[in-house]
């Protein structure tokens, strides 16, 4: 019996050390929709949070790159399929217009190293 109660114990906390090191990394409340323009914020620093975000296709969307003491290489931003790659104010927000997206194409981010990334899906 105190095997079986350990072992429970044990997977337990496995579980919740899991949770707390590895994050949710869907979607946050980061969409958002005002006069028609569809804002999607991401914040840049350690990495990009949301690490995935579903946006509405079809309606005019502005990127929000939000920075806050970022002093690592999620500063330096590139998006290939738009073209674009900047490195990002330590402090503040950048906005990147991203037209009107299609369904089923997904807008890939990552920091000028390749070791932090962020997608937005579109539906």
């Amino acid at each position: 019996m105190n095997k079986t109660v350990s072992i429970i114990i044990v997977s337990a906390l496995l579980v919740v050390i899991g949770i707390i090191f590895t994050g949710d990394k869907r979607s946050e409340q980061n969409v958002e929709v005002k006069d028609g323009i569809q804002y999607i914020t991401i914040n840049a620093q350690g990495g990009y949070f949301p690490q995935i975000s579903d946006a509405q296709a079809g309606i005019p969307t502005k990127l929000i790159m939000r920075t806050d003491g970022a002093y690592d290489c999620s500063a330096s931003l590139v998006i290939r399929s738009i073209g674009f790659q900047k490195i990002l104010p330590q402090i503040g927000e950048t906005e990147i217009d991203l037209g009107i997206p299609k369904a089923g194409k997904p807008l890939q981010g990552v920091c000028g190293m390749g070791m932090y990334s962020f997608q937005v899906r579109f539906n």
